[in-house]
């Protein structure tokens, strides 16, 4: 099993960007799918984005497609989240999370590890 770490975050203003990092512990990075999700206070935790284990396979909220956008470099350990035009509703805690089914990424259930999160903050 993984151990996550998120790191990246910050106040920013609308219209920035922001890249979040996700490293991972272990050996076995590259038999986990990773996903990111953010939850805004009051809120349920929802899904932003996700990518296979090869990273050939990405999938997005339509909220934030075209706007974010999700890789990962399995030699690194680590899969990263591009934030960009980033706006006032988009403001939340980001969590990574890792899982071992390939597929159904959008699938909040599935994903069995997750980091402690990485607030952003977007001010109008």
């Amino acid at each position: 099993q993984v151990q996550l770490v998120e790191s990246g975050g910050g106040l920013v203003q609308a219209g920035d960007s922001l890249r979040l990092s996700c490293a991972a512990s272990g050996r076995t990075f590259s038999s986990y799918a990773m996903g990111w999700f953010r939850q805004a206070p009051g809120k349920e935790r929802e899904f932003v984005a996700g990518i296979s284990r090869s990273g050939g396979t990405t999938l997005y909220a339509d909220s934030v497609k075209g706007r974010f956008t999700i890789s990962r470099d399995n030699a690194k350990n680590t899969v990263y989240l591009q934030l960009n035009n980033l706006k006032p509703e988009d403001t939340a805690a980001y969590y990574c999370a890792a899982r071992y089914v390939n597929y159904d990424l959008a699938t909040r259930q599935g994903y069995d590890t997750w980091g402690r999160g990485a607030q952003v903050t977007v001010s109008s």
